[in-house]
C-alpha cells in the first residue's frame, strides 16, 4: 500500500511521467498505469483448473476405506502407498501425490472442531493419573501421580503412589477433598477401570467402591468420550507441566510420602504467585470456588479395601497377588485384610498385624511370627538366621556371632533355638537384658532367666489341708494282688 501511495503521488501530484516513475520504482509501466486507475490493488480470482484424475479416484478411495475399515488396526492402518497400489491394479492412471492429496483433503474435512469452554466457580474438577520417576533412598523407581485440578481457579492437588489401582484412586480423592476443605460439584474422568466397569455409551456402569465414594461425597461423576483424552485437556496439560516444572530434575527423598508432601507444598506456594489478567492469584480465585462447592461430610470415606483371606499351613496368606506372613498360631484359619496404599493390616480373631504393602508377586515374611516353631527346629533356624537377626537386632546378633565362633554353626543353631524358647516364655525384652549381661561378662552360659509364670489355677481353700501322697507302681501292684478275686 505504501508503494501505491508513492506512485500515485508522484504522477498525480508531482507530475512525474509514467516512464520515469516506473524506472525509479523498479516496476513496469503497466503496473504504474494500474495503480493510477485503482487506489487499492485488487487481486483477480482466476478460474481454477479442473482435476479430472482426482475427481475420478475420490469415490473409489472412499469405497476402499469403507471396505477395509473393519480389517485395520492402529498399527496396521491404510496408507497412501497401499491405496495407490490398489488403484493402479484396478486400472486407474493416478500418482501417489494425487492419492495423498485426496487423503489430506479427507482428513481436514473430518477433523474435529474444538469448542471453547467456560468454567464456572466450584463447578468442575478434572482428575487423572500420570507416571513419573522419583528417587527414594538412593533408588530410582516409577511412581504414579494423582492430580485433581479445579478448572475455574486452577488450584491443584497432587499425591504420589506406588500403585495405580482403585485404592490409590479413592485415597487421592479423600486426600484432595480434605486438602481443599470442600468438594467440587462434579469431577471429570477418563473411562479408567477404578471408576468404570463397563462403558454403555453415553452411560457408564460404575465400580461399586467408586459408587460408594460418589454417594459419600455427593458429587457428580462425568466421563470423557472413549479414546478422547482431550475432553479433559486442562488436567492433561497441567500434568505434563508439573512433570517438567516441579519434578525435573528427578526429586529425591527418604520416602515417597516425603516427596509427595514436598511437591504439594511447592504447588501451594506457586498458587500464591500465579495471577490472571485481573491480577488475582490462584488462592484468591479458589475462594470463589469454595463458595459454590459442596460441604465435606462429617467423616472421610474409608479408601482401604477389605478382603477375606485364608492362611495356609506355612502361616502365609496371599492378598492382592502378594504373600504375607502371620503368627504361626493363625495357620489354617481365615482372616480379614484391610489393603491400604502403603500398608496391609491383617486381622484374625482379636489380633492384628501390619505389613508394608508389596507389589504383585512380592513376598513379606517376618520370622518373629515363627519363634515358637524355630525354637523346635534348629536346622530351619540356621537357614533363616540372617533374616531373623535383622528383625531381632542386638544383643541377639552379637550372641549368634559368639556362639558360631565358639561352637560352630550347627551347635550354635541348637543353642540359639533354646534362647528362642526362652523368648517365647519370657518375652523378647527380658531375654535381651539377660543376654546383654551375659555377653558383658564374657559368658554365654551365665544367662539367668526368672522361672516361667506358673498356672493361675489355685487349690480351693477347703482342700488345702489335705496332703496327697505320691503313688508308685509297687503300691498299685500290691493293691491289685490283695483285691483280686480268688478262683
Amino acid at each position: 500500500m505504501d508503494q501505491v501511495h508513492v506512485i500515485r503521488h508522484k504522477v498525480l501530484i508531482e507530475g512525474v511521467s509514467i516512464r520515469e516513475v516506473a524506472r525509479e520504482m523498479d516496476v513496469s509501466r503497466n503496473t504504474v498505469r494500474k495503480y493510477l486507475r485503482e487506489s487499492e490493488p485488487v487481486r483477480k480470482c482466476l478460474v481454477s483448473r479442473g482435476k479430472p484424475v482426482m475427481e475420478a479416484v475420490e469415490g473409489r478411495i472412499e469405497e476402499l476405506l469403507s471396505e477395509w475399515a473393519t480389517r485395520t488396526t492402529a498399527k496396521q492402518r491404510v496408507t497412501g502407498t497401499r491405496l495407490h497400489r490398489e488403484l493402479v491394479q484396478e486400472g486407474f492412471a493416478v500418482g501417489q501425490t494425487t492419492v495423498r492429496a485426496v487423503l489430506r483433503k479427507r482428513r481436514l474435512r473430518k477433523a474435529e472442531t474444538f469448542v471453547p469452554l467456560v468454567h464456572y466457580p466450584g463447578d468442575e474438577a478434572q482428575v487423572d493419573f500420570f507416571e513419573v520417576r522419583v528417587e527414594i533412598d538412593g533408588e530410582r523407581r516409577k511412581a504414579h501421580m494423582f492430580l485433581m485440578r479445579m478448572m475455574y481457579s486452577g488450584r491443584d492437588f497432587t499425591w504420589l503412589y506406588d500403585h495405580c489401582d482403585q485404592v490409590a484412586f479413592l485415597d487421592g480423592h479423600v486426600r484432595a477433598f480434605a486438602h481443599f476443605g470442600v468438594v467440587p460439584r462434579r469431577c471429570v474422568y477418563d473411562n479408567l477401570k477404578p471408576a468404570v466397569t463397563k462403558v454403555l455409551f453415553p452411560k457408564r456402569q460404575l465400580a461399586a467402591r467408586f459408587q460408594a465414594l460418589v454417594s459419600h461425597y455427593l458429587f457428580e461423576p462425568c466421563f470423557a468420550r472413549p479414546g478422547e483424552g482431550h475432553d479433559k485437556g486442562g488436567v492433561e496439560s497441567r500434568g505434563k507441566n508439573i512433570r517438567l516444572q516441579q519434578l525435573t530434575p528427578i526429586p529425591r527423598g527418604e520416602t515417597l510420602g516425603v516427596v509427595a508432601s514436598t511437591l504439594l507444598a511447592s504447588l501451594d506456594q506457586d498458587a500464591l504467585q500465579q495471577r490472571n489478567r485481573e491480577g488475582h492469584n490462584v488462592l484468591e480465585r479458589f475462594e470463589e470456588d469454595k463458595r459454590q462447592m459442596l460441604r465435606l461430610p462429617d467423616h472421610p470415606f474409608e479408601a482401604r479395601k477389605t478382603v477375606l483371606c485364608s492362611i495356609n499351613r506355612s502361616a502365609m496368606t496371599k492378598i492382592e497377588g502378594a504373600w504375607y506372613s502371620v503368627p504361626s498360631r493363625w495357620k489354617s484359619l481365615s482372616a480379614t485384610a484391610s489393603v491400604g496404599c502403603d500398608e496391609v493390616e491383617i486381622r484374625c480373631a482379636e489380633e492384628a498385624i501390619t505389613h508394608p504393602r508389596q507389589s504383585f508377586g512380592g513376598r513379606r515374611v517376618q520370622y518373629r511370627h515363627d519363634l515358637d516353631e524355630l525354637a523346635r527346629k534348629p536346622q530351619a533356624l540356621r537357614q533363616v538366621m540372617p533374616e531373623l537377626l535383622l528383625e531381632l537386632a542386638e544383643p541377639y546378633a552379637e550372641l549368634w556371632r559368639l556362639l558360631v565362633d565358639r561352637h560352630g554353626p550347627a551347635d550354635a543353631s541348637r543353642a540359639f533355638a533354646r534362647i528362642l524358647g526362652a523368648v517365647c516364655d519370657h518375652g523378647e525384652d527380658l531375654v535381651a537384658r539377660a543376654l546383654a549381661k551375659a555377653i558383658e561378662a564374657g559368658r554365654t552360659d551365665l544367662i539367668q532367666l526368672p522361672e516361667p509364670p506358673r498356672s493361675s489355677n489355685e487349690v480351693p481353700a477347703a482342700l488345702r489341708h489335705y496332703e496327697v501322697e505320691q503313688g508308685s507302681s509297687n503300691d498299685y501292684d500290691h493293691l491289685m494282688t490283695e483285691g483280686a478275686p480268688h478262683v
